[in-house]
């Protein structure tokens, strides 16, 4: 007989259910969905539930540094410098240390699925490990310990930056070439073939790291099913050396070498002009933004609402994890919004679940997330009578929660968290002060 949960209130499509009773096939996924009915007697039972939500973009070795650059000020490029002194620390162990702290905090958080962005590939010289592909390994072994799903983007970081070698600090990053980074990537994904938790997709760094010839033959190279990420314009400066050196914007560079089609997600695009938009919309392609990391490192409010109307799905990401909240995110994008317009409402609530959690599941080739049959039973359970959350009718939750509001979480049709624990009995924050002891940040 399947398995059953039975929710008192279910969010699907954005709009509140009541009663409702999921069934779960032995794969983990929806196998039938009834409305309106009473619990069986063998049924999970709980409250106000919403999809689980997709971290579309995730770099684990940087929550090292939360609570420690607030006080130097500076930009971008200052903080940049901090995390390269992080990398330079990660080896397998420590790596799959601080991952298993960082997914864990996530899945309490309500991400019951990440796209973790990834280039620390190598020692720091540069040299490979001894083990071959130690470090993805220690990734994919750290979201197996928690239960996340985790799309690996195996980042290509050919140049430090345009037409400049890589920097010492950046060695490790490194493959020597698109055939030296595409003959690794498939030997990996070899070795994750067949993984229930694990998929492995595919990343250029930036228009910064990855040359436009280097650019071309990866994307020949890459079987066309896999999601491909990149950064795109978070900083002014990249659009500025783009200009001086191409005569293009990151995007329209993009553009020059076929990369913008549907399973491109752009992360950011914080700094893209009017143009830019256009073609990003209309090859439908998806923009993950980062609003508390972009707030956080002062980047800029992006256009998010200029790019969802010009035709671009939206999804949200943690980035730098100074922040892992997924309701944080929701908010933040909504009130950038406003800060910048002056306006309420730029976006419903309903779109800000829609990006956290079926964008994310989009962008990270995770395929239909929306309760449906044929969907994975990936759940979020949300407390409505915590001092953030009473009175809150359950469709507006998305600017009332946060991540402390979540109880209970399933993925794959399996209670994974509860109260701010793994199933188990790890605490988040107990892995994370022994993943933090192993480092010197």
């Amino acid at each position: 007989m399947s398995a059953g949960y039975w929710c008192a209130s279910l969010l699907i499509d954005g709009t509140a259910n009541a009663g409702v009773r999921l069934e779960v096939d032995v794969a983990g996924r929806i196998a039938r969905v009834q409305r309106g009915v009473a619990a069986e007697a063998a049924d999970i039972c709980l409250g106000t539930v919403m999809p689980g939500f997709g971290n579309a973009h995730s770099h684990a070795f940087h929550r090292a540094l939360r609570g420690q650059t607030h006080g130097e000020g500076g930009d971008f490029w200052l903080w940049r410098e901090r995390m390269f002194r992080v990398a330079a620390q990660l080896d397998p162990l420590r790596y799959q240390a601080l991952a298993t702290a960082v997914f864990a905090e996530m899945l309490v958080s309500g991400y019951t699925a990440v796209g973790e962005f990834h280039y620390v590939h190598h020692r720091p010289s540069g040299e490979p490990y001894e083990t071959e592909h130690a470090m993805e390994l220690a990734l994919a072994a750290a979201a197996r310990q928690v239960g996340i799903r985790l799309l690996l983007l195996d980042t290509v970081y050919l140049q430090g930056s345009i037409g400049r070698d890589l920097a010492p600090e950046q060695r490790a990053f490194g493959d020597g070439s698109a055939a030296g980074w595409l003959t690794r990537w498939r030997s990996l994904r070899s070795q994750l073939a067949g993984d229930e938790l694990v998929t492995l997709g595919a990343a250029l760094h930036s228009v910064r790291a990855v040359p436009p010839d280097a650019m071309r033959e990866l994307l020949h190279g890459l079987p066309p099913e896999v999601p491909l990420h990149i950064h795109l314009s978070e900083q002014p400066q990249e659009n500025e050396d783009c200009l001086a050196a191409y005569g293009l914007t990151p995007t329209g560079l993009l553009d020059t070498v076929g990369a913008l089609s549907p399973r491109l997600s752009v992360v950011h695009a914080t700094h893209v002009r009017d143009d830019d938009r256009k073609l990003l919309g209309d090859a439908g392609v998806t923009v993950v933004m980062c609003p508390t990391t972009e707030a956080d490192l002062g980047d800029g409010i992006g256009p998010a609402l200029a790019l969802a109307s010009a035709g671009t799905p939206i999804a949200l990401g943690s980035d730098q994890n100074a922040v892992i909240d997924p309701f944080l995110e929701m908010r933040g994008l909504e009130m950038g919004e406003r800060l910048a317009s002056q306006k309420r409402g730029r976006f419903a609530p309903a779109e800000l679940l829609t990006g956290a959690s079926t964008g994310g599941y989009a962008a990270l080739g995770l395929g239909r997330h929306r309760l449906q049959p044929g969907d994975p039973c990936d759940l979020v359970e949300i407390s409505t009578t915590s001092v953030r959350t009473i009175g809150s009718v359950p469709e507006q939750l998305a600017l009332t929660a946060t991540a402390s509001d979540v109880e209970r979480v399933v993925v794959g049709g399996r209670l994974v968290a509860e109260c701010g624990q793994l199933v188990g009995g790890a605490w988040p924050a107990t892995l994370m002060a022994d993943a933090l002891d192993r480092l010197s940040t």
